[in-house]
């Protein structure tokens, strides 16, 4: 599909395909919750699958005997966010979505969160998103700053208007908590990043999907985001700063996520919120030991194509779905 063409409406004649995918790792009450609000939507997709990270609380046990219709997959080994999604977004597409439903585990849907999502795709005027993302509240009701789409840069007057007219705000990137992605630009632009394990997939799959197309911030589609505690991306994460380097290195400089001018615009600001989590932090030595690890291995390996990934996780090659890995 060449750049900046307008994808494809999908589901005319038929209502669209909807598939949920949630992405699970010992979180058995909040998925449980999170699975109750998705079955319970006013528009409910069409087939849910939760992938499960090797969970050892009794998860998928528990997702069985709760809601037996549910495609369960329970991995033999946690691969992470990254993995999962792309487990679950290759499994959608294998059964034909049209639109895939990612969501986090601590995610739950009000009521009206997906009708929202499709509305909004059928009112903005002009090529149609490939990717509409939800509202994010914390539990106290205030917008969740961790999961804030990036504001569309430079965007076009009439782009902006159009999806204003349609209640919504262009964007650039968006996380998983919530997002409506077409399913067949996921195919063209390729699957999440499963080697990224945690971290940054979001990031560098939404760019990838978003550069060069329209994707917009749908407020009328609302969700709670049941994090432990409230607060943005700057917040000291210990250990997994490691993550957070590697992965931010890995997006920036390879890959068809970002335009070169970006590149040198999200290595500044990278580099800023680096800075305010070390000032802030209480462990700056775990800080500094993810930083040397997570420069080294951002600078001088490359991730695994996600097709591999997939393979060894169990997943055959999904031949005949033009689907392909992220790159």
């Amino acid at each position: 599909m060449p750049e900046g063409s307008p994808p494809p409406r999908p589901g005319q004649g038929r209502p669209p395909q909807v598939v949920a995918v949630l992405v699970t790792y010992n979180r058995r009450p909040l998925l449980l919750e999170a699975l109750a609000a998705v079955c319970a939507q006013t528009r409910p997709p069409e087939a849910v699958i939760v992938v499960d990270n090797a969970s050892s609380d009794g998860t998928a046990a528990a997702v069985r005997s709760a809601f037996p219709s549910i495609q369960l997959v329970e991995l033999a080994r946690n691969c992470g966010g990254a993995g999962g999604f792309a487990y679950g977004a290759a499994l959608a597409l294998r059964d034909g979505a049209d639109f895939i439903w990612f969501m986090d585990d601590d995610t739950i849907p009000e009521p009206g969160a997906l009708a929202a999502l499709l509305d909004a795709r059928e009112r903005v005027a002009g090529p149609a998103p490939v990717l509409i993302a939800s509202r994010v509240l914390w539990t106290d009701g205030r917008p969740h700053p961790m999961n804030t789409p990036r504001t569309k840069p430079f965007v076009s007057e009439q782009e902006r208007q159009t999806a204003v007219a349609a209640g919504c705000q262009p964007i650039r990137s968006a996380s998983f908590v919530s997002i409506l992605v077409d399913a067949a630009h996921c195919r063209d632009r390729g699957l999440p990043q499963a080697d990224y394990f945690l971290w940054n997939d979001d990031f560098e799959f939404t760019m990838r999907l978003l550069r060069g197309h329209r994707g917009v911030l749908c407020p009328a589609s609302v969700v709670i985001h049941k994090t432990a505690t409230f607060g943005s991306t700057d917040v000291d994460p210990g250990a997994r700063f490691y993550y957070e380097v590697r992965n931010k290195l890995w997006t920036i400089r390879r890959g068809t996520a970002l335009a070169p001018f970006e590149r040198f615009l999200y290595a500044g600001a990278s580099l800023r919120r680096w800075a305010r989590t070390f000032a802030a932090s209480g462990d700056r030595r775990t800080l500094r030991a993810g930083l040397a690890k997570g420069l080294a291995d951002g600078l001088r390996t490359s991730p695994r194509p996600t097709d591999d990934v997939l393979a060894e996780l169990g997943l055959p090659a999904l031949t005949g779905t033009g689907s392909r890995a992220g790159n």
